[in-house]
């Protein structure tokens, strides 16, 4: 089957290749672009039927995990994966997120040594394959920088030719002052080549991660091949791992330049050619406005992004019982478009960023956020600012041990409801949930993996025995089940009702300070869900105004009903409930029940 490309979509990309490179040089680019994508085509000609924005639904839910996060001693470990995938969450959640599951050098995996191949100690394609049947798959594309470990990188310390202007090479004299950095690490390395020649090469994030660059176009031709590649072998999300930093021109900040953009809505348009069904998420960990720039106009970049500010603010709200802060940000949340959503998550493989709560949070709740983790057994990460001074920007925990003390004498149950609260709140918003599996299955601080790896993110990604993993679920009482049973309870709810499809209106309101209330409204129109979440540890009460047409006010999640008189409906809320509200019309008997 030949490929035929629309012509509006031929000059979308040659704008793209000509504003990166020229028109003299975009040419000949766009000829061997062109053959790259009748070759995937030929070999994938399926993929180019499916429909961009019709994929995600309100069942959608992904996971994000690590290829080895489960193990045994009798399995690779991406066999263990899939079983225990398929055996506790098939049905309900419908996509896994796996971490760079490459072979790699440093970095839990961040550091690719070869982007084609599966990390031999986790399984192989065929072990990746077992997931695809139930889930949907979402891979990493780490284009910022590969391993030094890499055969590109060997390559040009070998002073190959075709590896020659693959990666940055800057004199360490020049003035790069401008130059955003993430983390406090010199910016150069040097390095010698075969030839004895000493070269000083641009490193964001570490010595081992050096950076791809994009400016010779026979980077972007090799990185296209890789991303067609993780297509084939079945991603339908990919991920673009900070990309925020892709082009570099001296000079500059180095951060959300306009060819960084322009390179993501390139991998857009390649993607809406040959397979549209595929997305695009971005993951910028920066403030708010420049996180939701990546959606471009709506049509022509992402069509998801990390909600980076939730994590903070809803830590914030349970840290003061208070959601005042996460209300006002909240309302004015707006995706550009029916082609876009956000990527909603509270927990991952990294910490807490508190950069994209900066204008949002007073700098003093931010201090005051990182003194509970220091005293809940966590670390922050700071950075150095212009003016010497240091300010946190990374808060290094589990999610349920920043909620909750674990050397204090609290109730079990009492964690697990502070903690399930706050993914209620998460599940409730506009967007796709992504649920850390560490937070699925309510895990604590690792503090012997920080101090076995001496890496603060360590503490929130350990790695599971299989088997004792499934004696705790096996086990009622013990919080890994309480945590994955009432999860299971809530994503279940969900996926039965239309009003919490990702691109269904929301509504912020504002009813009490210790209350986030989210309504959410079907495309119809025809079923609206109330969502109401008490952040505090006391009771609160609230009023709806109802329609008046509604008689009873039902919630979703415990069955309790609650009488609407004369165009309201009062709701007692117990400390940290949750309550997701639907409108009957006929009022059915002894509905004057309160949670």
């Amino acid at each position: 089957m030949t490929l035929s490309i629309p012509q509006s979509l031929q000059e979308r990309i040659t704008e793209h290749l000509v504003f990166l490179y020229g028109a003299d040089r975009a040419a000949p680019l766009w000829e061997k672009l062109q053959q790259q994508l009748a070759n995937f085509h030929q070999q994938q000609p399926d993929l180019v039927q499916d429909q961009a924005g019709t994929r995600l639904t309100e069942r959608d839910v992904i996971l994000i995990t690590y290829g080895d996060q489960i193990q045994s001693s009798d399995k690779p470990s991406l066999q263990n994966l899939a079983e225990v995938l398929n055996a506790t969450v098939k049905g309900w959640i419908t996509g896994v997120h796996i971490l760079p599951f490459f072979p790699y050098s440093s970095d839990d995996g961040f550091s690719v040594i070869d982007y084609t191949q599966v990390n031999s100690d986790f399984g192989d394609w065929d072990d990746v394959a077992r997931l695809r049947p139930n889930f949907r798959l979402m891979f990493d594309l780490v284009v910022n920088h590969v391993s030094a470990h890499s055969a590109w990188f060997q390559a040009f310390l070998a002073d190959d030719p075709a590896f020659a202007d693959a990666f940055i090479v800057v004199d360490p004299d020049t003035d790069l002052s401008q130059v955003v950095r993430p983390r406090a690490l010199p910016l150069l390395t040097a390095v010698t080549t075969s030839s004895g020649e000493k070269k000083w090469v641009w490193t964001t994030f570490s010595t081992d991660q050096i950076d791809i660059n994009f400016a010779d176009p026979s980077v972007l031709l090799r990185i296209l091949d890789v991303l067609l590649f993780y297509v084939a072998q079945g991603a339908e999300i990919i991920r673009l791992d900070a990309i925020a930093y892709l082009w570099k021109t001296i000079g500059t900040s180095c951060i959300h330049l306009e060819e960084t953009h322009r390179v993501v809505k390139l991998f857009r348009a390649v993607l809406d050619a040959v397979a549209p069904g595929v997305m695009l998420i971005t993951e910028t960990n920066v403030p708010h406005k420049e996180n939701i720039s990546y959606f471009g106009n709506g049509t022509d970049e992402a069509q998801l992004v990390y909600q980076f500010p939730l994590p903070p603010l809803v830590f914030h709200a349970l840290m003061r019982g208070d959601a005042a802060y996460l209300t006002r940000w909240a309302a004015a949340l707006e995706p550009p478009s029916t082609q876009t959503t956000f990527y909603n998550f509270l927990a991952s493989h990294d910490g807490v960023g508190v950069r994209p709560v900066e204008g949002i949070l007073p700098p003093t709740e931010v201090l005051a956020m990182a003194e509970q983790v220091k005293a809940h057994g966590g670390y922050v990460s700071y950075k150095t600012n212009s003016d010497g001074s240091q300010s946190p920007y990374e808060l290094n925990i589990s999610y349920f041990d920043a909620l909750s003390n674990p050397a204090g004498e609290e109730p079990l149950a009492w964690q697990v409801a502070r903690f399930m609260v706050s993914q209620a709140i998460m599940l409730a918003l506009q967007g796709i949930p992504a649920i850390y599996v560490h937070s699925l299955f309510g895990s604590r601080n690792d503090p012997a993996g920080v101090e076995r790896t001496g890496r603060y993110r360590s503490i929130n990604r350990e790695k599971f025995r299989r088997a004792e993993l499934e004696a705790a679920l096996a086990a009622p009482d013990s919080l890994r089940a309480r945590v994955f049973s009432t999860y299971r309870h809530l994503l279940q709810v969900r996926a039965q009702h239309q009003a919490f499809h990702p691109n269904c209106a929301q509504r912020i309101l504002d009813l009490h300070p210790a209350i986030f209330a989210v309504q959410r409204i079907s495309p119809a129109g025809d079923e609206t869900v109330i969502c109401l979440h008490n952040v505090a540890d006391v009771p609160v009460v609230c009023t709806l105004p109802v329609n008046k047409k509604v008689a009873t006010m039902e919630d979703l999640l415990s069955g309790a009903t609650f009488v609407v008189q004369e165009g309201a409906c009062t709701v007692h809320l117990g400390a940290y409930q949750v309550a997701w509200l639907v409108g009957r019309q006929e009022c059915p008997p002894h509905s004057s029940e309160e949670p």
